[in-house]
Order: C-alpha cells, then structure tokens, then sequence
C-alpha cells in the first residue's frame, strides 16, 4: 500500500527533473538512463525500498545529475535550474490532482470504495497523500531540498550574500527539517488534502 504509491511518485518526481533538464539542452540525465519512467534507474535503497517497506509512506530516489553549463545559451543557468528545480514538485502536484479525478471517478461509479481500507481507492489515496507530502516538504528552501534550487533562481542579486550565509548553514538546517519537517508541511498538506477531498467528494 506504501511501496507501490512511492515508487511511482518518486519516479514521476525524478523523471520530471530530468525531462525538464533535457528540454533545456543538458542530455546529462539522459546520457546516464535517468531520462526514463523506469523506477528501477531511480531506486535509492534506502529512501525508495526500505522506508516504504517499514510503512513509511516517505522517502526520497537517487538525484537526477543536472549541468548548467549545458543548458542551451538562451537559457541562463539560474533560470534553467530553477525550472529543473521546480519541475519535480510540480510533477508531484499533477499526479496528486490525476489521482485525485481518478479516485472520484471511482467513487461515482462506486461510493462505498472510499471506506474500504484496501483496494484501487485505499492506493488512489495513498498516492494522493504521498505526492502532497513529497511537492510540499521539496519546496522548502533548505538545500539540497528542490525549494532551494528555486530561491536561488529568484533572489535578488541584492540579496545574495544574505542567501549565501544561509546556504552556509544547509547541514545544520537540514538536520531541523528532517527532525520538525512533519510539523512544518501538516499544515499546508491538511489544506491541499482538504482541496482535493472537495474535488473528490463533487464528483460523487
């Protein structure tokens, strides 16, 4: 129930940044098999198998390579990596909404589904709360989280000796996001939940 639903939103996350990179003229990702849906050239073991195997509806794929310097000249780097950046989360955003019409596409034709604890709905439903938890805790702009990658992209030229200093700080702020990240994004994951149950529930 955990397992299935995470290989295929970690793919989807980890194919997006590569497609998204290829698109932009850095074959990197591509020339290394990543440019592919297939879950196996993404497995980190730990991250993609073993937590999930624990019950652990998180976790994390191996990071698709990305070279700026390759990235086609009417593209700046900073741009490119922003929009690199950003395509995993947005990947992960699309699946959850498709899961979401799917599941009620499902209960319209079978109410009784959304309470079974098993079944085609019970992994719609996983898919929908593992793909809000990876777009949301991904877009926290603590390195090497994909938000960083995206801050980077827009900060002002002002600013940067500021998000410098932060950047400097990633291991230790990495370490509070791993340790505090559920009660960071329960908040915002309970609202968009609640947006697609809306979703769900006017389809029935």
């Amino acid at each position: 129930m955990v397992l299935i639903p995470m290989l295929l939103s970690l793919t989807v996350h980890e194919w997006a940044h590569a497609w998204s990179a290829y698109r932009l003229g850095d074959d990197t990702a591509s020339m290394q098999g990543r440019l592919t849906l297939n879950p196996i050239a993404h497995i980190d073991p730990i991250g993609t198998l073993i937590l999930p195997l624990l019950g652990i509806p998180f976790g994390w794929a191996k990071p698709v390579p990305v070279m700026p310097t390759r990235f086609r000249r009417t593209v700046s780097m900073n741009t490119g990596m922003l929009i690199t950046a950003a395509a995993g989360p947005l990947a992960n955003v699309v699946l959850a909404v498709a899961s979401a019409l799917a599941l009620g596409i499902v209960a319209h034709n079978s109410p009784e589904v959304l309470w079974k604890p098993v079944g085609i709905a019970a992994l719609l439903r996983m898919l929908i709360s593992i793909n809000v938890t990876l777009a949301i805790f991904n877009m926290i702009p603590v390195p090497p989280l994909d938000g960083s990658r995206v801050v980077d992209g827009l900060i002002p030229y002002g600013w940067r000796s500021h998000w410098d200093s932060i950047v400097r700080l990633s291991p230790v702020l990495l370490i509070v996001v791993m340790v505090f990240g559920s009660a960071i994004i329960i908040g915002p994951s309970n609202y968009v939940m609640g947006l697609l149950d809306r979703v769900i529930i006017s389809m029935i």
